[in-house]
């Protein structure tokens, strides 16, 4: 993709180079040849009678009075098409201007590399006529260079060139082919390394290449691996039979619906990636894991960049180059513009600040005067004084009273002489601190206004936390009596229950003791009744009524065979679980 100001300025370089006569106008006759060369190049059909027309001869001779400009806009650039070589129109370019403004034999780089430097100061180059390159452009041409050289970067060499180049800042294409051709920011560099670098920079910045090198290609109908040498420019991916670029073998053309993925390892093929468009899908292998992650991500930045509507990396890092520089240079102008504002507000305060010293001179030179006066007043009140109190002794101590009040009123005055002074002394002293202050009065007053919009915020801050703080507090007051009040209540509680607990606890000792008295007489009653139950079975057991005998088996008990029934039995032990349970409720 060309772009008009390019174009432009290589057809300047062409155009400064065609002879001028001594008016310093060019003839009608090259810039006809001129135009003719440039439509050639650029596949445009030649016009000679649109030539003819606007290049009118006048009286003054065969010149144009329309000027070369509007022809080249109207006949050439708005019916350029994109389907020219524009590597073979910049060689053209360069062959009419080169041999009459510079000659390469005593430099150390070739016309071939004359020529990618002439192509890198075009892309570089400032869009003002005449066309010059930056000191910032040179920098970072020079820096790119020794990058792809090899070497390392002299800072302190460039910042001496920079003192050197001042106030000049910028330099021709010629100087900075000559620049480059002495080689003077690496001088260990022979003349094979620096035609090298040049190279690579030429097809970084100028063929827009963006990433190059060998991998293997799987083919579209024998399906077999071959070996590329891969070109990935922003908007297609071009691969070679080598890398000298002399024979392709095709592209592969990258647009918004594309994309980039990592394929597993088949076929005996490892680090595999494809890239698929909506016609058809490539497959390539690279020769390492970081290789391969390296193109993948270099062809998924271009197809995002498409996406994105942006234009060559390179050219938008330009671009950025340029809108930093104009920003700066407005904000220098700004800082310039406040350096005079504030040099013509410090000529006004020391015209004022001169004005009031004028003021305390005359001040003083006042104040001498009234002391001369004072002090020849003083003197003939002094002698008319002493005539009265030679004449008049009873007049002596009011006299002197009127004088202790003079005396008073003079030293007040010269008090307020000596205040005068100091005042003066401290205004000189004002002076120099208001001298030295000067320059920090601007951010004196910057830090003012952003304490007091601090201070605003925190007593907004502070007013609200207070509003808070009196609502938390009222309703703290509120809770507070409300607990004081259940305090006093639980505290009755208490007490009562205190009362309560003494009462019982008297009365678990009184039961303590009736428990102990009944537990007692519940031993004795024991002890009695198990005497007497002993006696009563031995009673039973051997004094016993005779009956009929029982056809049922006979019971033996511990004292021998029973004389009494089953159904006896079971009645006295029925009877006596009865008393043992009634002795037990009873304890």
């Amino acid at each position: 993709m060309w772009f008009r100001e390019e174009l432009l300025k290589s057809i300047w370089h062409a155009f400064t180079a065609l002879d001028v006569d001594h008016r310093g106008k060019v003839s009608k006759s090259q810039l006809k040849v001129l135009s003719h060369n440039l439509c050639t190049m650029m596949k445009i059909p030649h016009d000679p009678v649109a030539l003819e027309e606007h290049f009118k001869d006048d009286d003054k001779g065969p010149l144009s009075n329309q000027g070369y400009m509007p022809y080249l806009n109207k006949f050439i650039l708005d019916k350029v098409q994109e389907d020219f070589d524009v590597l073979e129109f910049y060689r053209m370019c360069w062959t009419l201007c080169y041999r009459k403004n510079i000659n390469t034999k005593h430099l150390l780089i070739s016309d071939r590399d004359a020529f990618k430097v002439w192509c890198i100061f075009n892309f570089l180059s400032e869009d003002k006529y005449p066309l010059v390159i930056v000191i910032e452009e040179i920098e970072y041409f020079l820096r790119k260079l020794t990058e792809a050289m090899g070497s390392g970067w002299s800072e302190d060499r460039f910042a001496e060139y920079k003192l050197r180049l001042n106030p000049k800042s910028s330099l021709s294409v010629w100087e900075l082919i000559e620049l480059v051709g002495m080689n003077y920011f690496s001088r260990s560099i022979d003349q094979q390394m620096l035609s090298m670098g040049i190279t690579e920079v030429f097809n970084e910045l100028i063929l827009d290449v963006l990433k190059q090198g060998y991998m293997i290609k799987k083919g579209h109908v024998r399906k077999n691996w071959t070996e590329r040498w891969f070109v990935l420019r922003p908007t297609s991916l071009s691969y070679y039979v080598c890398e000298d670029l002399m024979e392709k073998r095709g592209d592969i053309t990258l647009h918004q619906s594309c994309c980039v993925e990592s394929l597993p390892d088949k076929e005996g093929r490892k680090c595999l990636f494809i890239i698929k468009c909506f016609d058809r899908s490539f497959e390539i292998g690279a020769s390492d894991k970081k290789k391969k992650q390296e193109w993948i991500q270099a062809i998924q930045t271009c197809i995002q960049m498409l996406r994105l509507g942006l234009l060559s990396p390179h050219r938008e890092a330009r671009q950025r180059r340029r809108e930093l520089r104009q920003r700066q240079q407005v904000e220098e102008e700004d800082l310039t513009e406040k350096m005079k504002q504030l040099q013509a507000a410090n000529e006004s305060k020391q015209r004022e600040l001169e004005a009031m010293r004028m003021k305390m001179e005359e001040a003083a030179a006042k104040a001498e005067l009234d002391e001369l006066r004072r002090k020849k007043t003083q003197t003939d009140l002094q002698d008319r004084y002493r005539m009265d109190l030679e004449r008049e002794k009873m007049v002596r101590q009011q006299m002197e009273e009127q004088v202790a009040q003079k005396c008073s009123e003079l030293e007040q005055y010269l008090q307020r002489v000596r205040e005068l002074e100091d005042m003066y002394r401290w205004l000189e002293e004002a002076l120099e601190d208001e001298r030295r202050a000067k320059h920090a009065e601007e951010a004196m007053g910057k830090l003012q206004a952003r304490l007091l919009e601090e201070e605003a915020a925190k007593r907004a801050e502070l007013e609200q936390m207070h509003l808070q703080q009196q609502r938390a507090l009222s309703q703290t007051t509120a809770e507070k009596e409300e607990l004081k009040a259940e305090r006093l209540a639980k505290e009755r509680d208490l007490q009562a229950a205190m009362l309560q607990l003494e009462a019982l606890k008297n009365e678990r000792q009184g039961a303590l003791k009736q428990y102990q008295e009944v537990s007692q007489k519940l031993e004795r009653a024991s002890r009695k009744t198990k005497t007497w139950k002993d006696k009563v079975a031995k009673h039973e057991g051997l004094v016993r009524l005779i009956q009929p005998g029982d056809k049922a088996p006979q019971v033996f008990t511990n004292w021998g065979p029973a004389a009494f029934t089953d159904t006896e039995l079971e009645l006295r032990k029925k009877r006596w679980q009865d008393m043992k349970n009634q002795g037990a409720q009873a304890q």
